[in-house]
């Protein structure tokens, strides 16, 4: 039998708020455990929750990106369960009037296709504790710093058929989200996060299968491997007979297998009711247009305009779009030298392959975008030859120089232009070669061009690699078919 897999993420988004969704306690990382859980993050007798209008503002803008309906009035919920990372009892989050409404999702596919995912809406709620195993001796030791953090539920609908698209999608959302500037997107330090909702079907059946969700996920790689040990599992449990059980499991990236948690709850089992604390949230359409008026441009915008404006591939549109960060280096190395294909082209290359063989990311190269696009211009004015940019890159990202300019000058890296100077030393190269010189001249006129490589080494070495490469091509040809 054909099986077709169906998969919804829900991610969860931490917002880049200062302090807490309902209380002025920071949501600072890394603190010392339970010294950043205020009164009312615990639920204390006696506190009242207020709304910090931040987040509701980062939440609408999201909105707006994706195309969503933002209604006028949503509502906060109690999402009632007992655990020991929830000292109130309950979870403030918004069940049945969400801020953000449906909307939907451009991905792009490996093959350079596009495919429209739908978002079912997108909620406002406060982040519970973090329950701490390790190093308690058979205990469970319990942080709170994260309760009250403000988080975005993004759901998806069930559209994405593989776990190559899912992938792509929760980098989508990644993408937005960081270009928003409404979270840092930090999946290491739990700042995005998502649970895998995943069932399989008979192909060309319209009933959806019973489906598993896969909580907390938190790395792209990590999604693609849970879903696809998933799928097999379920369909390997249908064939011999048996059935799927909604069920909530954890992914175990150590033994590459998904294991069994919880049985799924279902939403009643939660008891939502309305927040007797917080006021309905009414949004005018003067605060929606005015947030919408100040969105920055978004990566498909900027994906469009690299093509249509700088002339780049759909592929270098599409990679040097993908994240903030590297857009903006990008379009300070061009705007520095001048030419985008060859910013995107060092970008891309030297750039990328140093920051990947250091395990780096773009924010914290120690090249810098300036320092890039001179050094680029140099090799597009003919300063120095694409050998010689290679060292200047090097000698950059090792701190050896400040400048490109001051490289060049330093290690005597400026390239010979001057035809004279050039010449002099093809003479003499070739009076020092008369077997490559007879060798030459005997060849057929077609075979000749790959015999010249000899002679072109021998003047780069005379020259230190400072000679223009495309002169000594030419002036070789020229003196030694002269010689024949």
């Amino acid at each position: 039998m054909q099986w077709e897999t169906v998969i919804g993420l829900e991610v969860h988004v931490q917002l880049a708020t200062r302090s807490k969704i309902f209380s002025g306690a920071s949501t600072a990382f890394g603190a010392e455990p339970n010294t950043q859980a205020c009164a009312v993050d615990l639920g204390l007798p006696g506190v009242l929750p207020v709304l910090n209008e931040a987040a509701v503002a980062m939440a609408v803008k999201f909105g707006l990106a994706i195309h969503a309906e933002i209604p006028e009035v949503s509502v906060f919920d109690r999402k009632n369960y007992f655990y020991p990372d929830l000292p109130k009892g309950y979870q403030t989050s918004q069940m049945y009037q969400p801020i953000v409404g449906a909307g939907e999702v451009e991905i792009t596919l490996e093959d350079g296709t596009t495919k429209q995912i739908r978002v079912h809406h997108a909620h406002l709620e406060e982040d519970a504790g973090k329950s701490l195993h390790e190093d308690f001796h058979g205990m469970t030791g319990v942080d709170l710093n994260r309760a009250g953090t403000p988080l975005l539920e993004i759901v998806s609908e069930p559209d994405m058929r593989s776990a190559k698209e899912a992938a792509a999608y929760l980098k989508a959302i990644h993408s937005i989200v960081t270009y928003l500037g409404i979270s840092d997107g930090n999946m290491a330090e739990g700042s995005m996060r998502c649970d895998v909702n995943v069932s399989v079907r008979p192909k060309g059946q319209e009933a959806l299968g019973t489906r598993a969700e896969i909580k907390n996920v938190n790395s792209f790689r990590f999604v693609e491997r849970a879903i696809a040990y998933e799928v097999e599992r379920q369909i390997e449990l249908l064939e011999d007979g048996g059935k799927v059980v909604q069920e909530t499991r954890l992914f175990d990236p150590e033994r590459d297998e998904t294991r069994s948690m919880r049985t799924k709850e279902e939403a009643n089992d939660y008891r939502y009711f309305p927040c007797p604390d917080l006021l309905p949230v009414v949004l005018d359409k003067a605060y929606i247009d005015h947030l919408r008026d100040n969105l920055p441009e978004l990566p498909a915008d900027k994906r469009t305009r690299f093509e249509n404006e700088l002339g780049l591939s759909a592929y270098d549109a599409s990679v040097l779009s993908a994240t903030r960060e590297m857009a903006d280096y990008f379009e300070e190395v061009k705007d520095v030298c001048g030419d985008a294909k060859q910013a995107a082209n060092w970008v891309q290359g030297e750039l990328s392959g140093a920051l990947n063989r250091e395990n780096l990311s773009i924010g914290n190269s120690p090249v810098s975008a300036r320092q890039l696009g001179e050094l680029v211009a140099r090799v597009i004015d003919d300063t120095i030859n694409g050998k010689a940019a290679k060292q200047v890159f090097q000698a950059l990202w090792n701190g050896q120089g400040a400048s490109a300019d001051a490289i060049i000058e330093a290690q005597g890296l400026k390239q010979v232009t001057d035809t004279g100077a050039i010449e002099a030393m093809i003479d003499q190269v070739i009076s020092e070669s008369p077997a490559q010189v007879a060798q030459y001249r005997d060849a057929e006129p077609d075979k000749r061009g790959k015999m010249i490589g000899y002679f072109v080494g021998q003047v780069m070495k005379a020259s230190r690699g400072t000679a223009n490469p495309q002169q000594v091509n030419q002036l070789l040809k020229e003196k030694l078919d002269a010689l024949c």
